[in-house]
């Protein structure tokens, strides 16, 4: 199996690679990797040349210092745990299931166990010989609903072929902070931030993201959104919410701290102060089969802390007679 690690990587640029262009030279500072997995770090932000992001076409001068965090993958042996998994469809070639908020989906620093991808390989052993347990795409801990999983390597080929086209529709319903007046579409590059590394960030020189959303309900302070992605990068809907000034409701990481509202009742402030997530659920999952080329669509209901919330914000939004 594989597992993802992180590892700081510097170095000095040596003069003889004057006018080499990035991705290239670095290919040659660090002959260990592939010049396609250092493309891809430039891309996501995680390299820096004297402090400061680079294009991979962009021209090296000899002498600055280089900085990766570099994401490795390593072969490991994930285990099998007998855990809670809702499985919503199955066949022999995929599998559809409903993640639960607070679920690591890969095993990783500071989680070594109980993630997704142990109780899979409990559930369908046969997983172990697929790239990363047959998970297509990933969602956050703090995000639930659907995920898809290719049971072996024919089918994970091909569903990841139709993720890189675009060709699969993932749609996701969240609360936001503040009040929209209408739907739009963001279209932003998301890469690394510069300072603070573990997060994502709206940039130039990121990869391209779009995210389409548009409004279903509007309240006091917040509003109900259906979202629709056309790429899935890093916290993309987190980022590009709060690019737009809407953050998701709860988010710890982008949710640009608590804000002071007025409600109609202490017990829907409560409830908005102490939700303990992002609240964003992924409703809805439509692909192609892999084998038999039918289009299917899954759906997922919003889980009970959404729904609380929303009956919540409903009442608080509603005259007083």
């Amino acid at each position: 199996m594989i597992s993802v690690t992180n590892k700081r990587l510097t170095a000095r640029v040596p003069e003889q690679l004057r006018g080499e262009r990035l991705d290239r030279g670095l290919a040659i500072i660090f002959p260990d990797f592939s010049r396609t997995q250092i493309k891809n770090w430039i891309l996501d932000g995680q390299v820096t040349v004297d402090g400061h992001p680079m294009r991979p076409r962009d021209r090296l001068a000899g002498g600055e210092n280089i900085e990766i965090d570099a994401t490795l993958e390593a072969d490991t042996a994930w285990s099998a745990q007998d855990l809670p998994l809702h499985v919503v469809y199955q066949d022999e070639d995929l599998m559809v299931v409903d993640k639960t908020a607070g679920r690591v989906v890969h095993p990783g620093a500071g989680n070594p166990d109980h993630t997704l991808v142990n109780a899979l390989l409990y559930y369908a052993p046969e997983l172990d010989s697929v790239p990363r347990a047959g998970l297509i795409h990933r969602l956050d801990k703090d995000t639930s609903g659907l995920l898809v999983v290719a049971r072996h390597r024919v089918a994970h080929k091909r569903l990841v072929e139709q993720l890189q086209a675009r060709a699969v529709r993932r749609e996701y319903e969240a609360i936001v902070t503040g009040v929209m007046i209408a739907g739009g579409t963001v279209d932003a590059a998301i890469g690394r931030h510069p300072v603070h590394r573990t997060r994502m960030a709206v940039m130039a020189g990121g990869r391209p993201a779009v995210t389409h959303y548009r409004v279903l309900e509007r309240f006091r302070n917040h509003t109900y959104i259906r979202i629709r992605l056309e790429t899935g990068r890093t916290h993309q809907i987190r980022v590009h919410m709060t690019s737009i000034g809407y953050p998701i409701l709860g988010d710890p990481v982008y949710g640009g701290g608590r804000r002071t509202f007025r409600y109609a009742s202490d017990v829907c402030r409560q409830l908005v102060e102490n939700f303990g997530r992002q609240a964003l659920h992924a409703v809805m999952l439509g692909l192609t089969h892999p084998r038999t080329g039918v289009w299917m669509e899954w759906r997922s209901a919003l889980p009970a802390d959404m729904t609380g919330l929303l009956e919540a914000l409903r009442e608080d939004a509603a005259p007083v007679s």
